[in-house]
């Protein structure tokens, strides 16, 4: 069994984040007679799983319901896709308002007297770039 501190040295990170996956349902662990947490050395493997759905923008509620799809490191079962799939649905949809969010600004910019972007191209502040919509 590996204490926190053992834990956190294997995976890089830090004990209060594994407190905090603990808190969430992410990780289990085990009570010490002196109350100290004990992890199964399969945490390890866990740990790197919870990070990497993490670094693909998955929340913790998520990789709840997907770190039993985690076959291997790296590696998904079927199990995943479906959630996996919204979640790309959803984030799709997010870049697009972006984008459409970005385009609008960008003919505002533009429809300016100087189209060259002004406000970026002489230094100016937007309402000094469009004197019409800000004055």
């Amino acid at each position: 069994m590996l204490r926190i501190g053992e834990l956190s040295a294997l995976t890089g990170v830090g004990p209060r984040l594994l407190r905090y996956y603990q808190s969430r349902g992410l990780l289990a662990a085990d009570r010490s007679a002196s109350g100290q947490r004990l992890f199964d050395p399969a945490a390890v493997e866990r740990v790197r799983a919870i990070r990497s759905l993490l670094g693909v923008g998955l929340p913790t509620r998520t990789i709840l319901e997907l770190i039993d799809c985690v076959s291997e490191p790296g590696r998904l079962e079927p199990c995943a896709t479906p959630v996996l799939v919204e979640h790309l649905k959803a984030y799709d949809a997010r870049i697009a308002d972006l984008v459409s969010t970005r385009e609008g600004l960008e003919a505002l910019i533009n429809s300016g007297p100087d189209a060259r972007h002004p406000a970026r191209a002489e230094g100016k502040a937007p309402c000094e770039a469009l004197p019409g919509l800000f004055g």
